[in-house]
């Protein structure tokens, strides 16, 4: 026996089909929206803000996993020291955390 949608029928509205399926295509794409790229939107400000207020003496973690103290803070890099006497420069954008004291 062989499985078939039933035919349409005459007095079926393809507008109201067509409005059905761009209404879940919007929904789909507003579920998109707020589980997906908003989320990564608020982080990437959050993770502005935080190079925004780096200054010297903060304690960081660079992306890599390396812990030091801020040194330096230039416009686009930092320095930072992770033993006595050794520093290392760093794009500002590899610093992924400030160690809370």
């Amino acid at each position: 026996m062989l499985l078939m949608a039933p035919p349409p029928s005459a007095g079926a509205d393809p507008t109201a089909q067509l409005m059905q399926t761009l209404f879940m295509f919007a929904a789909v794409i507003g579920i998109f929206y707020f589980m997906m790229i908003r989320p990564q939107q608020k982080r990437a400000k959050e993770h502005q803000k935080l190079l925004s207020n780096l200054k010297k003496g903060d304690s960081v973690v660079t992306s890599s996993g390396i812990h030091g103290t801020v040194h330096e803070v230039d416009e686009a890099t930092i320095s930072v020291t992770i033993a006595s006497g050794c520093n290392v420069k760093f794009d500002k954008a590899s610093i992924s955390t400030v160690v809370q004291k």
